[in-house]
């Protein structure tokens, strides 16, 4: 019996190719987003206008902070409510581990002397907060992940009420209710350090949603009950996705306390998590594109609104809010018309500008006789 050695020829193209690395499919995303954002942040720089430059510093922890949201919402299907209150903890935290112990001391009387005591450098106070919002969240999650859909939300929404109620009351470590004020009069959140931990996170988020992780996490999005058939434990998967969102959102309310320098619990409640979500909804949650488009469109838009909205007011008309009933109103048109987002659900790279030059180039045949020429 005679054999014969077929080869295959293999092309970087093919499904199945010996190569993983796929740039204009896959890694040209966050290279394209990244250029994108380095060249809108230069270009205000080059302004040298700090209204400006304030606005996009802002925007800037948005940004990060829906990012973290898509992280877990985005892959998992699931609304993560309590998200916010894990920006808050890192908030609290990063600036009672930054604050010089006597300010501590004259601001918080009651404050636990372990906590007066304790001051640390700003960056490693920064990961220190952020590491406490991933520590609460990897000691309450795991039960949670469990449950899903209605369920699921309306206990994460439970859990965000909690996190409101301890912020606002835990008078030994918050200040209570009251207006907790960072000393020092400057900020240590800078235009260049919030565009470093950006270009950062828009490399996380898109690894981990690329990683075997990140498609096992969709994968429960999907159908959970055919993940778990498939070997996939839907809980720790979960489990893990959730932990990473909250460590991100304990960075940027970290950023965001040493930016404004005076915060309170209700600034990391529904106010704050209405502005993410509509980012995100918008923009389009199943991508990393989506959070990043729908942030930049959602922040231009607020922009532009809060500026009619004053001069409205200063014009005699009672215009206040009018800027949230628009973003909520433009949220209900794209759930109802375009609920994948102005992305759909879909990444900007490389082959989909490939895609969309070339259905421009192509025109359809109207003329029957030309039609049967070219058949």
């Amino acid at each position: 019996m005679n054999t014969k050695k077929n080869t295959i020829s293999a092309k970087p193209n093919d499904i199945g190719s010996f190569s993983s690395f796929d740039f204009a499919g896959k890694w040209s995303t966050p290279v394209f987003l990244i250029v994108i954002y380095c060249a809108i942040g230069f270009f205000i720089w080059w302004l040298n206008i700090p209204f400006i430059e304030d606005i996009f510093t802002s925007s800037t922890i948005t940004l990060i902070m829906v990012l973290g949201f898509q992280m877990y919402m985005g892959n998992s299907g699931i609304l993560n409510w309590s998200y916010v209150g894990y920006a808050g903890i890192g908030a609290f935290f990063s600036a009672i581990f930054s604050m010089d112990p006597m300010i501590k001391s004259m601001q918080i009387p009651t404050m636990y002397p372990s906590l007066v005591n304790l001051h640390l450098p700003f960056l490693l106070a920064l990961l220190a907060g952020a590491l406490v919002a991933t520590l609460v969240a990897a000691l309450i999650a795991w039960p949670l992940m469990r449950l899903s859909d209605s369920v699921g939300a309306i206990t994460q929404f439970a859990l965000l009420i909690v996190f409101n109620v301890v912020l606002s009351q835990w008078s030994q470590v918050t200040n209570g209710p009251r207006t907790f004020t960072l000393g020092g009069g400057s900020r240590k959140t800078t235009y260049e350090l919030v565009m470093a931990v950006a270009v950062l996170v828009i490399i996380a988020v898109f690894m981990f949603k690329e990683s075997s992780l990140g498609l096992k996490l969709r994968a429960t999005r999907d159908d959970r009950y055919a993940a778990r058939s498939s070997g996939i434990n839907f809980i720790a998967v979960r489990y893990v996705g959730y932990v990473a969102s909250a460590f991100i959102a304990g960075l940027a309310g970290g950023l965001y306390s040493h930016y404004i320098l005076s915060i309170t619990a209700a600034s990391f409640y529904l106010s704050q998590l209405f502005v993410v979500l509509s980012m995100l909804v918008i923009g389009g949650s199943m991508s990393v594109s989506g959070a990043f488009f729908g942030t930049l469109i959602v922040t231009l838009a607020r922009q532009g609104l809060s500026q009619v909205e004053l001069g409205l007011t200063r014009s005699g008309f009672e215009a206040y809010g009018m800027t949230e009933i628009v973003v909520a109103i433009l949220m209900i048109i794209f759930l109802v018309w375009r609920p994948n987002g102005l992305t759909g659900g879909r990444e900007l790279n490389l082959n989909s500008f490939k895609r969309m030059a070339g259905k421009k180039k192509i025109k359809p045949i109207k003329d029957h006789k030309k039609l049967e020429e070219t058949t």
